[in-house]
């Protein structure tokens, strides 16, 4: 598995973005993928996380209603759609993808890390 995110920006209060996830060993079908973030001086923390076969999904509460993961296997890719983003959404995003299949909100279940995308909103 090797990660790529992208899809990060500079995005207004209340605006939208979509982050993407690409496998570029195109092995991770099998495995639970997630999204975490890490804003300055802050620990990184869990945003949402689906299952292997995007059955299933779990979500911070800081982001319920308002984000939405969603997996391709076909194109080895998970998104993140971002809506009525707030200052507060400030961080860079991670994805990750777990050793198991399920879904995780544990930093501790994911095996492998790409590199991170900013996201920055200004109020």
């Amino acid at each position: 598995v090797q990660l790529q995110a992208s899809g990060g920006g500079l995005v207004q209060a209340g605006g939208s973005l979509k982050l993407s996830c690409v496998d570029s060993r195109r092995t991770f079908t099998n495995n639970g993928v997630g999204w975490f973030r890490q804003g300055p001086g802050k620990e990184r923390d869990f945003v949402a996380a689906v299952s292997w076969n995007g059955g299933s999904t779990g979500y911070a509460d800081s982001v319920k209603g308002r984000f939405t993961i969603s997996r391709d296997n076909a194109k080895n890719t998970v998104y993140l759609q971002m809506t009525s983003l707030n200052p507060e959404d400030t961080a860079v995003y991670y994805c990750a993808a777990a050793g198991g299949s399920y879904y995780y909100n544990r930093k501790s279940d994911y095996r492998y890390w790409g590199q991170g995308t900013q996201v920055t909103v200004s109020s």
